[in-house]
């Protein structure tokens, strides 16, 4: 058998030991490596790490409280809360964030998401904390967003309370709205996020913190796309209190159809408390567009529109008084000494004074006339007159005291003191000095003179109670959760004027012909069995050298250039329970405009609030006997 030969190598043979040894050394460093990643993360990071992952798979989710309730004096809800289908986005469930923006805008029509999670972001939002994206979604939109709720990771439908105003534009601009918190809101109130919802104008605004509530909370369960699974823990919400209003409803709604298509405001006061029975501003608008955010067209249409629907012109708009200012003259004079009863001034249809002639609005005069007729039927020479003797001054001061010229106190914002003048306003305002002359317009409530229509009401109110003036209030009481009062607001007095009975009874004798008499202005305001008080008064839009009218003949002035038409008043006459004021912008006269609108209101409070009968009524009937 042959044998093989197998031949030696030259190369020796590799020690495997140290290759051994430094594979060993590599797989130890990798394990020391993975010791201290796993004690870093396990131990030194615990917590950390338990809390992402249950923050990615367990939320907490804050609960807003329905805001408290607002009703009439009766009652009678005026604003509720009703379910609202809100969009919120958790940015860090999305891989694609851009793309869920840009499908979430198509499904919900809504816009500038991308800013309302950067917004957010800068203010300090926590990872995986929801941002509220869109509200009060539609029907469709909302079956669109639980149709593509794969598409949508992060995305959530959340049922939130939102404001519902039940009436409209009904008491628009006493009611506000409600509005998200801004950065500004976040700044100021630390206790407030990102899509809460706050007061932003009028009662809604200055009752925050009675009306807000305190939100709740919920635990959830996640899946991997943000989808809610189950509810783990609640805490329940607390609604805010209700507010009880001052105004009447069924007064307010009165108000508002009489003011129907027009321009300009109404207010009703108790002449008793100063308590704010109705309030009317004309043109309005929907508190119900602000809630969840007013959109970038319809704000921009609100505040363009030249009509200024977001003024509140009770409070805001400022107009001449015309003849209204009349009372303030009289009442001035009578208590300066500078009238009486008898005072006597001859108007032959104007007056010469510093070269030139003032006119009264009825061109061919009124003849000798005293206090009694000249407020009846608002002669302009008479008060021309009045006014001379007592100068500017006195007139201010009077002015004041009743109420011109300074804010009102409502607890409502932007209220426009309006302006009396005076020698010494006029000094510090133009540098000039007064010049008697101009004490002739402002007589008759013209010239400088610019007041509220809130402020003429409480001029009649005074009138009517004998010179008490009481701030307007609006808001009688808090209704805590347990239907007790939580916080009421009695009536405040501003101010005492002492004024002379006998002097107010013979303004109101006057006043009480200027709705009854045979020669009065505002005969649309008279009332079957109420004796109703009023003074008419036209202010001038165009500058003339003749003064405005108080007749109600018909007047082809293009509207824009027609003068503004008053209408101050109270009733009964014996025993007030109601002040009103009224002004239409553009409507001609006081008596052909105005009043009607306080016919029809003071119609619907009287229904409402029939007047005692009078003393001879009231004893014929306790002496008829049943079958009488």
């Amino acid at each position: 058998m042959a044998k093989f030969h197998i031949p030696k190598s030259n190369r020796p043979v590799p020690l495997l030991e140290p290759r051994i040894a430094a594979l060993t050394a590599l797989m130890f460093a990798i394990l020391g490596l993975v010791s201290v990643r796993l004690y870093y993360l396990q131990i030194l990071h615990h917590q950390e790490n338990v809390e992402l992952a249950d923050r990615n798979r367990i939320r907490i989710e804050r609960v807003p409280a329905p805001r408290g309730l607002v009703f009439d004096r009766n009652h009678r809800p005026l604003v509720d809360t009703k379910p609202s289908f809100d969009a919120q986005l958790v940015p860090e469930d999305s891989d694609n964030l851009s793309l869920t923006i840009e499908r979430l805008e198509r499904y919900t029509g809504g816009d500038h998401i991308a800013d309302k999670i950067s917004d957010a972001d800068e203010e300090g939002r926590p990872p995986y904390e929801p941002v509220t994206v869109a509200e009060r979604l539609g029907w469709q939109q909302v079956v669109a967003l639980e149709a593509h709720q794969l598409d949508l990771p992060g995305v959530s439908l959340q049922i939130t309370p939102a404001r519902h105003y039940l009436y409209g534009q009904l008491a628009a601009h006493l009611l506000g709205y409600v509005g998200e918190v801004t950065k500004n809101d976040l700044k100021q109130r630390a206790d407030y996020h990102m899509g809460d919802e706050i007061g932003k104008f009028g009662l809604e605004r200055v009752w925050e913190s009675f009306l807000r509530g305190d939100a709740g909370g919920q635990e959830i369960e996640v899946d991997a796309v943000g989808r809610r699974l189950r509810v783990l823990k609640e805490i329940g919400d607390t609604p805010g209190e209700s507010i009880v209003m001052t105004i009447d409803l069924n007064l307010q709604q009165a108000a508002e159809q009489a003011m129907a298509g027009k321009n300009g405001a109404f207010v009703a006061l108790d002449p008793r408390n100063g308590d704010v029975l109705a309030m009317v501003s004309h043109p309005a608008f929907d508190p119900d567009l602000f809630g969840g955010g007013v959109k970038a067209s319809a704000w921009r249409e609100l505040t363009t529109d030249p009509n200024h629907p977001l003024q509140n012109r009770v409070i805001q708009g400022i107009y001449p008084p015309g003849s209204t200012f009349k009372i303030v003259d009289s009442i001035a004079g009578l208590q300066e000494g500078t009238l009486n009863p008898q005072t006597a001034y001859n108007c032959p249809g104007g007056l010469w004074f510093g070269g030139r002639e003032y006119h009264c609005w009825r061109h061919q005069g009124h003849g000798t006339i005293e206090l009694h007729d000249a407020i009846v039927r608002s002669c302009d020479v008479y008060f021309y007159n009045v006014g001379q003797k007592l100068g500017v001054d006195r007139i201010a001061k009077w002015s004041n005291q009743l109420g011109l010229g300074i804010k009102s106190g409502i607890d409502l914002d932007h209220e426009n003191p309006g302006t009396i003048p005076s020698s010494a306003w006029k000094q510090k305002r133009f540098h000039e000095r007064w010049y008697p002359a101009e004490t002739l317009s402002v007589a008759i409530g013209q010239g400088y003179v610019a007041t509220t229509p809130l402020q003429m009401a409480q001029v009649a109110a005074q009138v009517a109670n004998g010179g008490i003036r009481y701030r307007p209030q609006f808001v009688k009481y808090v209704e805590g959760l347990d239907g007790n009062i939580a916080k009421s607001y009695p009536p405040v007095i501003e101010n005492r004027i002492k004024i002379d009975p006998d002097a107010l009874e013979i303004v109101k004798d006057a006043m009480a012909d200027v709705v009854n008499g045979a020669g009065g202005t505002a005969h649309k305001a008279h009332l079957d069995g109420v004796v109703v008080c009023g003074k008419t008064g036209t202010a001038q839009v165009v500058g003339s050298n003749a003064p405005v009218g108080e007749n109600e003949e018909e007047d082809k002035t293009p509207d824009q250039f027609k003068d503004h038409a008053w209408f101050i008043a109270f009733a009964p006459k014996d025993h007030p329970t109601i002040a009103a004021a009224c002004i239409i912008e553009h409507g001609g006269h006081g008596g052909s405009a105005s009043a009607p609108v306080i016919h029809d209101v003071f119609q619907r409070y009287f229904q409402l609030n029939p007047p005692p009968p009078k003393p001879e009524i009231a004893r014929v009937l306790e002496n008829a006997s049943p079958s009488q």
